[in-house]
Protein backbone atom coordinates (compact mmCIF):
# COMPACT_ATOMS: atom_id res chain seq x y z
CA UNK A 1 0.00 0.00 0.00
CA UNK A 2 1.63 3.41 -1.34
CA UNK A 3 1.12 6.28 1.03
CA UNK A 4 -1.58 8.10 -1.37
CA UNK A 5 -3.38 4.35 -1.70
CA UNK A 6 -3.16 5.12 2.19
CA UNK A 7 -4.37 8.20 2.40
CA UNK A 8 -7.18 7.23 0.38
CA UNK A 9 -8.47 4.12 1.88
CA UNK A 10 -7.72 5.70 5.54
CA UNK A 11 -10.36 8.35 4.81
CA UNK A 12 -12.84 5.65 3.00
CA UNK A 13 -12.32 3.51 6.55
CA UNK A 14 -13.04 7.10 8.60
CA UNK A 15 -15.98 7.13 6.72
CA UNK A 16 -17.39 3.84 6.57
CA UNK A 17 -16.85 4.26 11.12
CA UNK A 18 -18.77 7.72 11.03
CA UNK A 19 -22.13 5.89 8.78
CA UNK A 20 -21.45 3.26 11.31
CA UNK A 21 -22.15 5.13 14.34
CA UNK A 22 -24.43 6.97 12.82
CA UNK A 23 -26.49 3.71 11.82
CA UNK A 24 -26.03 1.34 14.41
CA UNK A 25 -29.01 2.39 16.43
CA UNK A 26 -31.02 0.83 13.16
CA UNK A 27 -29.29 -2.21 13.41
CA UNK A 28 -30.22 -5.77 16.15
CA UNK A 29 -28.32 -5.20 18.98
CA UNK A 30 -26.82 -9.10 18.59
CA UNK A 31 -26.13 -10.92 16.13
CA UNK A 32 -27.83 -14.80 14.70
CA UNK A 33 -24.61 -16.35 13.98
CA UNK A 34 -23.90 -20.12 16.12
CA UNK A 35 -20.22 -21.44 16.39
CA UNK A 36 -18.25 -21.60 13.46
CA UNK A 37 -20.91 -19.91 11.37
CA UNK A 38 -18.42 -16.81 10.51
CA UNK A 39 -15.62 -18.96 10.67
CA UNK A 40 -17.71 -20.51 7.54
CA UNK A 41 -17.53 -17.57 5.78
CA UNK A 42 -13.82 -17.13 5.56
CA UNK A 43 -11.73 -18.94 3.02
CA UNK A 44 -10.04 -21.54 4.17
CA UNK A 45 -6.49 -20.60 3.35
CA UNK A 46 -4.73 -16.69 3.14
CA UNK A 47 -5.39 -14.72 -0.26
CA UNK A 48 -2.96 -15.74 -3.44
CA UNK A 49 -3.51 -12.60 -4.85
CA UNK A 50 -3.80 -9.15 -3.35
CA UNK A 51 -7.26 -7.30 -3.52
CA UNK A 52 -8.91 -3.93 -3.49
CA UNK A 53 -9.23 -2.50 -0.15
CA UNK A 54 -12.89 -1.43 -1.14
CA UNK A 55 -13.49 -5.24 -1.22
CA UNK A 56 -12.20 -5.40 2.78
CA UNK A 57 -14.61 -2.42 3.62
CA UNK A 58 -17.04 -4.65 2.00
CA UNK A 59 -16.80 -7.31 4.18
CA UNK A 60 -16.91 -5.50 7.07
CA UNK A 61 -20.62 -5.01 5.96
CA UNK A 62 -20.91 -8.52 4.70
CA UNK A 63 -19.53 -10.58 7.26
CA UNK A 64 -18.46 -8.63 10.37
CA UNK A 65 -21.14 -6.35 11.12
CA UNK A 66 -24.41 -8.37 11.08
CA UNK A 67 -22.32 -11.23 13.72
CA UNK A 68 -20.91 -8.65 16.32
CA UNK A 69 -22.97 -7.61 19.37
CA UNK A 70 -23.55 -3.69 19.24
CA UNK A 71 -21.58 -2.36 22.02
CA UNK A 72 -22.31 1.37 20.89
CA UNK A 73 -26.04 0.41 20.22
CA UNK A 74 -28.32 2.43 21.75
CA UNK A 75 -30.54 -0.47 23.48
CA UNK A 76 -27.11 -2.23 25.01
CA UNK A 77 -27.72 -2.75 28.72
CA UNK A 78 -26.18 -5.39 29.44
CA UNK A 79 -22.49 -5.67 31.61
CA UNK A 80 -21.43 -2.24 31.87
CA UNK A 81 -20.68 -0.69 28.82
CA UNK A 82 -17.94 0.04 26.48
CA UNK A 83 -17.81 3.92 24.88
CA UNK A 84 -16.41 4.96 22.42
CA UNK A 85 -16.39 9.10 20.83
CA UNK A 86 -14.69 10.26 17.80
CA UNK A 87 -11.62 12.20 19.56
CA UNK A 88 -10.84 8.96 21.47
CA UNK A 89 -11.02 7.03 18.04
CA UNK A 90 -8.63 9.59 16.50
CA UNK A 91 -6.25 8.76 19.64
CA UNK A 92 -6.03 4.96 19.01
CA UNK A 93 -5.30 6.27 14.94
CA UNK A 94 -2.24 8.53 16.19
CA UNK A 95 -1.01 6.07 18.45
CA UNK A 96 -1.26 2.93 15.72
CA UNK A 97 0.01 5.31 12.95
CA UNK A 98 3.68 6.63 15.25
CA UNK A 99 4.20 2.64 16.43
CA UNK A 100 6.05 3.74 19.67
CA UNK A 101 7.12 0.71 22.42
CA UNK A 102 6.51 2.95 24.95
CA UNK A 103 8.13 0.18 27.51
CA UNK A 104 10.66 2.84 29.38
CA UNK A 105 11.33 6.96 29.29
CA UNK A 106 14.21 6.04 26.54
CA UNK A 107 12.21 4.19 24.23
CA UNK A 108 10.10 7.04 24.00
CA UNK A 109 9.55 10.05 26.61
CA UNK A 110 6.82 11.67 25.22
CA UNK A 111 5.16 7.97 25.76
CA UNK A 112 5.84 8.25 29.12
CA UNK A 113 5.79 11.63 30.78
CA UNK A 114 2.19 12.72 28.92
CA UNK A 115 0.92 9.32 30.34
CA UNK A 116 1.88 10.38 33.73
CA UNK A 117 0.62 14.04 33.19
CA UNK A 118 -3.10 11.91 31.88
CA UNK A 119 -2.97 10.32 35.46
CA UNK A 120 -2.73 13.63 37.43
CA UNK A 121 -4.95 15.46 35.16
CA UNK A 122 -7.74 12.74 35.50
CA UNK A 123 -6.81 12.48 39.04
CA UNK A 124 -7.96 16.15 39.63
CA UNK A 125 -10.57 15.58 37.52
CA UNK A 126 -12.29 13.16 39.49
CA UNK A 127 -11.56 14.84 42.73
CA UNK A 128 -8.87 11.89 43.81
CA UNK A 129 -6.50 12.14 47.10
CA UNK A 130 -3.20 13.64 46.72
CA UNK A 131 -1.82 10.99 47.49
CA UNK A 132 -2.40 9.10 44.11
CA UNK A 133 -0.63 11.59 42.31
CA UNK A 134 3.09 12.33 41.31
CA UNK A 135 3.57 15.34 43.14
CA UNK A 136 3.00 13.38 46.29
CA UNK A 137 6.35 11.86 47.89
CA UNK A 138 5.17 7.95 46.93
CA UNK A 139 2.36 8.11 45.04
CA UNK A 140 1.38 7.96 41.30
CA UNK A 141 -0.66 6.40 38.51
CA UNK A 142 -0.18 4.15 35.20
CA UNK A 143 -2.80 3.39 32.48
CA UNK A 144 -3.23 -0.92 32.58
CA UNK A 145 -5.52 -2.58 29.90
CA UNK A 146 -8.26 -3.31 32.29
CA UNK A 147 -9.39 -3.33 36.22
CA UNK A 148 -8.29 -7.25 36.08
CA UNK A 149 -4.60 -6.38 35.82
CA UNK A 150 -5.15 -3.16 37.91
CA UNK A 151 -5.48 -5.73 40.55
CA UNK A 152 -3.39 -8.39 39.82
CA UNK A 153 -0.90 -5.31 40.03
CA UNK A 154 -2.15 -4.43 43.32
CA UNK A 155 -2.08 -8.29 44.59
CA UNK A 156 1.78 -8.48 44.00
CA UNK A 157 2.43 -5.20 45.81
CA UNK A 158 0.53 -6.51 48.66
CA UNK A 159 2.05 -9.84 48.10
CA UNK A 160 5.78 -8.02 48.26
CA UNK A 161 5.11 -5.77 50.82
CA UNK A 162 3.85 -8.49 52.95
CA UNK A 163 6.73 -10.49 52.19
CA UNK A 164 9.63 -7.83 52.62
CA UNK A 165 10.02 -8.54 49.23
CA UNK A 166 11.22 -12.20 50.36
CA UNK A 167 8.74 -14.07 47.60
CA UNK A 168 11.19 -12.19 44.76
CA UNK A 169 13.68 -14.55 45.84
CA UNK A 170 12.54 -17.76 47.57
CA UNK A 171 9.08 -18.58 45.96
CA UNK A 172 5.94 -20.40 47.36
CA UNK A 173 7.35 -20.59 50.58
CA UNK A 174 6.93 -17.66 51.83
CA UNK A 175 3.29 -17.23 51.01
CA UNK A 176 1.47 -20.13 52.22
CA UNK A 177 0.31 -18.14 55.40
CA UNK A 178 -0.61 -15.31 53.40
CA UNK A 179 -4.33 -14.83 53.21
CA UNK A 180 -6.74 -11.97 50.86
CA UNK A 181 -10.43 -11.09 51.70
CA UNK A 182 -13.13 -10.22 49.90
CA UNK A 183 -16.96 -10.53 49.44
CA UNK A 184 -18.92 -12.71 47.06
CA UNK A 185 -19.67 -9.26 45.20
CA UNK A 186 -16.40 -8.82 44.01
CA UNK A 187 -15.84 -9.40 40.87
CA UNK A 188 -14.32 -12.68 39.48
CA UNK A 189 -10.95 -11.17 38.58
CA UNK A 190 -9.83 -10.49 42.16
CA UNK A 191 -9.73 -14.44 42.70
CA UNK A 192 -8.25 -15.38 39.53
CA UNK A 193 -5.52 -12.26 40.32
CA UNK A 194 -4.72 -13.95 43.47
CA UNK A 195 -4.59 -17.52 41.81
CA UNK A 196 -1.93 -16.05 39.35
CA UNK A 197 -0.28 -14.57 42.36
CA UNK A 198 0.13 -17.88 44.09
CA UNK A 199 -2.45 -17.44 46.49
CA UNK A 200 -4.40 -20.29 46.81
CA UNK A 201 -8.51 -20.54 47.25
CA UNK A 202 -7.65 -21.70 50.83
CA UNK A 203 -5.83 -18.56 51.27
CA UNK A 204 -9.13 -16.55 49.94
CA UNK A 205 -11.60 -15.12 53.10
CA UNK A 206 -14.92 -14.89 51.13
CA UNK A 207 -16.29 -11.58 53.76
CA UNK A 208 -20.11 -11.71 54.27
CA UNK A 209 -22.53 -9.29 52.83
CA UNK A 210 -24.72 -7.02 54.24
CA UNK A 211 -28.45 -6.72 53.01
CA UNK A 212 -27.45 -3.72 50.11
CA UNK A 213 -24.45 -6.51 49.15
CA UNK A 214 -21.86 -4.41 50.91
CA UNK A 215 -19.24 -5.86 52.53
CA UNK A 216 -19.81 -6.18 56.21
CA UNK A 217 -16.93 -4.54 58.23
CA UNK A 218 -17.76 -6.49 61.82
CA UNK A 219 -17.06 -9.57 59.83
CA UNK A 220 -13.62 -8.87 58.00
CA UNK A 221 -12.55 -7.49 61.69
CA UNK A 222 -13.37 -11.08 62.91
CA UNK A 223 -12.07 -12.67 59.92
CA UNK A 224 -8.51 -11.06 60.04
CA UNK A 225 -8.43 -11.21 64.18
CA UNK A 226 -8.96 -15.34 63.79
CA UNK A 227 -6.82 -15.84 60.91
CA UNK A 228 -3.27 -13.45 63.27
CA UNK A 229 -4.23 -15.61 65.81
CA UNK A 230 -3.87 -18.71 64.41
CA UNK A 231 -0.96 -17.11 62.58
CA UNK A 232 -1.52 -16.16 59.35
CA UNK A 233 -0.99 -13.30 57.49
CA UNK A 234 -3.74 -10.78 56.39
CA UNK A 235 -2.15 -9.07 53.29
CA UNK A 236 -4.70 -7.84 50.68
CA UNK A 237 -8.26 -6.75 51.07
CA UNK A 238 -10.23 -6.02 47.88
CA UNK A 239 -13.21 -3.45 48.46
CA UNK A 240 -15.37 -2.60 45.25
CA UNK A 241 -16.86 0.63 44.32
CA UNK A 242 -20.13 -0.31 42.30
CA UNK A 243 -20.10 -4.36 42.09
CA UNK A 244 -20.39 -5.77 38.76
CA UNK A 245 -23.80 -7.42 39.95
CA UNK A 246 -25.91 -4.67 41.59
CA UNK A 247 -23.19 -1.53 42.24
CA UNK A 248 -22.80 -2.33 45.30
CA UNK A 249 -20.13 -0.17 47.32
CA UNK A 250 -18.33 -1.62 49.82
CA UNK A 251 -17.55 0.69 53.36
CA UNK A 252 -14.25 1.83 52.23
CA UNK A 253 -13.51 4.02 55.14
CA UNK A 254 -13.85 1.44 58.02
CA UNK A 255 -13.39 -1.28 56.33
CA UNK A 256 -9.46 0.14 55.15
CA UNK A 257 -9.23 1.34 58.73
CA UNK A 258 -9.62 -2.33 60.21
CA UNK A 259 -7.64 -4.01 57.08
CA UNK A 260 -4.69 -1.60 58.17
CA UNK A 261 -4.82 -2.48 61.99
CA UNK A 262 -3.99 -5.93 60.57
CA UNK A 263 -1.69 -4.62 58.24
CA UNK A 264 -3.37 -5.57 55.24
CA UNK A 265 -3.03 -3.80 51.83
CA UNK A 266 -6.29 -2.14 50.33
CA UNK A 267 -7.27 -2.02 46.87
CA UNK A 268 -10.49 -0.24 45.70
CA UNK A 269 -11.84 -1.77 42.24
CA UNK A 270 -14.10 1.07 40.94
CA UNK A 271 -14.14 0.11 36.99
CA UNK A 272 -17.61 1.28 36.36
CA UNK A 273 -18.77 3.59 39.05
CA UNK A 274 -15.59 5.69 39.79
CA UNK A 275 -15.79 7.87 36.29
CA UNK A 276 -18.86 9.14 38.41
CA UNK A 277 -16.80 11.40 40.28
CA UNK A 278 -16.67 13.24 37.34
CA UNK A 279 -19.77 15.23 37.95
CA UNK A 280 -19.26 16.78 41.56
CA UNK A 281 -22.56 15.86 42.97
CA UNK A 282 -21.90 11.75 42.63
CA UNK A 283 -18.27 12.47 43.55
CA UNK A 284 -19.39 10.41 47.56
CA UNK A 285 -18.09 7.06 45.28
CA UNK A 286 -14.99 8.63 46.08
CA UNK A 287 -15.75 8.15 50.54
CA UNK A 288 -12.52 6.90 52.10
CA UNK A 289 -10.64 6.66 49.40
CA UNK A 290 -7.83 8.81 51.64
CA UNK A 291 -7.25 5.59 53.76
CA UNK A 292 -6.77 3.15 50.84
CA UNK A 293 -3.58 2.14 48.91
CA UNK A 294 -4.27 1.36 45.40
CA UNK A 295 -7.18 2.18 43.10
CA UNK A 296 -8.26 1.53 39.92
CA UNK A 297 -11.41 2.98 37.33
CA UNK A 298 -12.16 2.84 33.90
CA UNK A 299 -12.57 5.43 31.10
CA UNK A 300 -13.30 2.94 28.74
CA UNK A 301 -16.92 2.37 30.36
CA UNK A 302 -18.36 5.38 31.33
CA UNK A 303 -16.28 8.10 30.01
CA UNK A 304 -16.12 7.70 25.99
CA UNK A 305 -12.04 6.39 26.00
CA UNK A 306 -12.00 3.40 23.30
CA UNK A 307 -11.05 0.37 25.40
CA UNK A 308 -8.59 -0.39 26.69
CA UNK A 309 -8.02 2.12 29.34
CA UNK A 310 -8.08 1.66 33.27
CA UNK A 311 -6.57 3.82 35.10
CA UNK A 312 -4.51 2.45 38.03
CA UNK A 313 -3.04 4.63 40.89
CA UNK A 314 -1.09 3.81 44.01
CA UNK A 315 -0.32 5.76 46.93
CA UNK A 316 2.73 3.14 47.58
CA UNK A 317 5.04 3.13 44.17
CA UNK A 318 8.32 1.57 45.57
CA UNK A 319 5.37 -1.65 46.83
CA UNK A 320 4.49 -1.80 43.40
CA UNK A 321 7.98 -1.49 41.54
CA UNK A 322 9.80 -3.87 44.41
CA UNK A 323 7.37 -6.54 42.81
CA UNK A 324 7.71 -5.65 39.30
CA UNK A 325 10.76 -4.43 38.72
CA UNK A 326 13.47 -6.61 36.76
CA UNK A 327 16.46 -4.82 35.18
CA UNK A 328 18.21 -7.40 32.39
CA UNK A 329 21.50 -5.01 30.84
CA UNK A 330 19.50 -4.32 27.71
CA UNK A 331 17.18 -2.01 29.38
CA UNK A 332 19.07 -0.51 31.47
CA UNK A 333 19.66 3.46 30.59
CA UNK A 334 21.14 6.85 32.24
CA UNK A 335 17.97 8.41 32.62
CA UNK A 336 16.34 5.76 35.02
CA UNK A 337 19.42 5.62 36.85
CA UNK A 338 20.56 9.25 37.42
CA UNK A 339 17.40 11.42 36.92
CA UNK A 340 14.70 8.49 38.31
CA UNK A 341 12.75 8.47 35.31
CA UNK A 342 9.38 6.19 35.22
CA UNK A 343 9.88 3.30 33.29
CA UNK A 344 6.33 1.82 33.04
CA UNK A 345 7.20 -1.50 32.09
CA UNK A 346 7.59 -1.56 35.88
CA UNK A 347 4.40 -0.49 36.79
CA UNK A 348 2.63 -3.37 34.71
CA UNK A 349 2.31 -6.92 34.03
CA UNK A 350 4.07 -7.07 30.05
CA UNK A 351 6.76 -5.26 29.10
CA UNK A 352 5.45 -3.71 26.47
CA UNK A 353 3.18 -0.91 26.03
CA UNK A 354 0.82 1.00 23.33
CA UNK A 355 0.79 4.94 23.72
CA UNK A 356 -2.60 4.51 25.49
CA UNK A 357 -2.47 8.15 27.03
CA UNK A 358 -3.09 9.63 23.49
CA UNK A 359 -6.71 8.70 23.62
CA UNK A 360 -7.41 10.69 27.18
CA UNK A 361 -5.22 13.45 25.36
CA UNK A 362 -6.97 13.92 22.49
CA UNK A 363 -10.27 13.94 24.00
CA UNK A 364 -10.12 15.71 27.25
CA UNK A 365 -8.44 18.53 24.74
CA UNK A 366 -10.87 18.97 22.52
CA UNK A 367 -13.95 17.44 24.14
CA UNK A 368 -13.22 18.30 27.66
CA UNK A 369 -15.58 16.42 30.17
CA UNK A 370 -18.55 18.00 29.50
CA UNK A 371 -20.34 15.35 27.41
CA UNK A 372 -19.19 12.47 29.36
CA UNK A 373 -21.14 14.46 32.30
CA UNK A 374 -24.01 15.19 30.42
CA UNK A 375 -24.02 11.82 29.78
CA UNK A 376 -23.21 10.68 33.66
CA UNK A 377 -26.08 12.63 34.63
CA UNK A 378 -28.34 11.78 31.90
CA UNK A 379 -28.30 8.12 32.66
CA UNK A 380 -28.68 8.25 36.58
CA UNK A 381 -31.95 10.48 35.88
CA UNK A 382 -33.16 7.76 33.25
CA UNK A 383 -32.17 5.29 35.76
CA UNK A 384 -34.41 6.83 38.42
CA UNK A 385 -37.21 7.05 36.35
CA UNK A 386 -37.07 3.82 35.39
CA UNK A 387 -37.21 2.14 38.67
CA UNK A 388 -40.80 4.08 39.26
CA UNK A 389 -42.15 2.52 36.40
CA UNK A 390 -40.91 -0.91 37.27
CA UNK A 391 -42.41 -0.27 41.22
CA UNK A 392 -45.66 0.68 39.72
CA UNK A 393 -46.27 -2.62 37.98
CA UNK A 394 -46.92 -5.05 41.04
CA UNK A 395 -44.88 -7.99 38.44
CA UNK A 396 -41.79 -6.92 39.28
CA UNK A 397 -39.58 -6.01 42.52
CA UNK A 398 -36.29 -4.10 42.88
CA UNK A 399 -33.59 -6.67 43.82
CA UNK A 400 -30.66 -3.77 45.16
CA UNK A 401 -30.25 -0.40 45.68
CA UNK A 402 -29.56 1.93 42.75
CA UNK A 403 -27.35 4.71 43.41
CA UNK A 404 -26.35 5.55 39.99
CA UNK A 405 -27.26 3.48 36.68
CA UNK A 406 -28.07 0.13 37.28
CA UNK A 407 -31.29 -1.29 38.26
CA UNK A 408 -31.66 -4.90 39.12
CA UNK A 409 -35.41 -6.33 38.49
CA UNK A 410 -37.04 -9.34 39.78
CA UNK A 411 -40.24 -11.17 38.75
CA UNK A 412 -41.96 -11.57 41.39
CA UNK A 413 -42.70 -15.14 39.83
CA UNK A 414 -39.72 -16.63 40.78
CA UNK A 415 -36.53 -17.09 39.52
CA UNK A 416 -37.85 -19.23 36.61
CA UNK A 417 -40.26 -16.59 35.64
CA UNK A 418 -37.09 -13.94 35.44
CA UNK A 419 -35.15 -15.95 33.85
CA UNK A 420 -37.48 -16.64 31.06
CA UNK A 421 -38.01 -13.08 30.25
CA UNK A 422 -34.75 -12.49 29.91
CA UNK A 423 -34.34 -15.03 27.65
CA UNK A 424 -38.07 -13.88 25.81
CA UNK A 425 -36.53 -10.62 25.65
CA UNK A 426 -32.48 -10.89 24.56
CA UNK A 427 -34.05 -13.98 22.10
CA UNK A 428 -35.91 -10.49 20.03
CA UNK A 429 -32.87 -9.23 19.45
CA UNK A 430 -34.28 -5.57 20.43
CA UNK A 431 -31.99 -4.93 22.91
CA UNK A 432 -29.77 -6.94 25.47
CA UNK A 433 -29.68 -7.75 28.84
CA UNK A 434 -27.41 -9.80 31.48
CA UNK A 435 -28.30 -12.08 33.96
CA UNK A 436 -26.88 -12.37 37.82
CA UNK A 437 -28.00 -13.86 40.89
CA UNK A 438 -28.11 -12.00 43.94
CA UNK A 439 -28.44 -13.94 47.48
CA UNK A 440 -30.29 -16.65 45.40
CA UNK A 441 -32.69 -14.56 43.73
CA UNK A 442 -32.47 -14.36 39.77
CA UNK A 443 -32.46 -10.41 38.32
CA UNK A 444 -32.22 -9.02 34.89
CA UNK A 445 -29.67 -6.47 35.19
CA UNK A 446 -30.27 -3.06 33.39
CA UNK A 447 -27.53 -1.22 32.88
CA UNK A 448 -27.80 2.13 31.14
CA UNK A 449 -24.85 3.11 30.31
CA UNK A 450 -24.07 3.30 26.44
CA UNK A 451 -23.36 6.82 24.70
CA UNK A 452 -26.27 6.95 22.89
CA UNK A 453 -29.19 5.78 25.06
CA UNK A 454 -31.35 8.51 25.99
CA UNK A 455 -35.31 8.42 27.12
CA UNK A 456 -36.95 7.08 24.41
CA UNK A 457 -34.59 4.00 24.68
CA UNK A 458 -35.25 3.14 27.73
CA UNK A 459 -38.75 3.72 27.85
CA UNK A 460 -39.09 1.58 24.28
CA UNK A 461 -37.18 -1.24 25.58
CA UNK A 462 -39.06 -1.05 29.19
CA UNK A 463 -42.68 -1.81 26.73
CA UNK A 464 -40.84 -4.26 25.47
CA UNK A 465 -39.98 -6.09 28.89
CA UNK A 466 -43.47 -5.74 30.05
CA UNK A 467 -45.06 -7.18 26.86
CA UNK A 468 -43.01 -9.95 27.22
CA UNK A 469 -43.27 -10.39 31.20
CA UNK A 470 -45.84 -13.16 32.46
CA UNK A 471 -48.57 -11.92 33.95
CA UNK A 472 -49.21 -11.81 37.74
CA UNK A 473 -48.64 -14.20 39.71
CA UNK A 474 -51.26 -16.23 41.41
CA UNK A 475 -51.92 -13.94 44.99
CA UNK A 476 -50.29 -10.96 43.41
CA UNK A 477 -51.75 -8.27 42.38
Amino acid sequence: MTPDEFRANGYALIDWIADYLGRVGTLPVTSEAHPGSIRAQLPAHPPETTEPFERVLHDLDRIVVPNITHWQHPNFFAYFPANISFPSILGELASAGLGVQGMSWVTSPACTEIESVMLDWMAELLGLPERFRFSSAHGGGVIQGTASEATLCAILAARWLATDGAVNHVGAASMTGLVAYMTSQAHASVEKGLRIAGIGTEQIRIVPHDHFFAMDTDALDRMMTDDRSNGLIPFFVNLTNGTTSSMAFDPVERAAEIAHLHGAWVHVDAAMSGIAALVPEYRWVNNGLEHVDSYATNPHKWMGINFDCDLFWTAHRSALLGALSILPEYLRSRALEEHDAIDYRDWQIPLGRRFRSLKLWFTLRTEGVRPAQHMIREHVALTQELSQWVIADGRFEIAAPHPLNLLCIAHRGGNASTDALIERVNATRQTLFTRTVLDHTSVLRWSIGARQTHREHVAETWKLVQSLAEPHPVGIQ
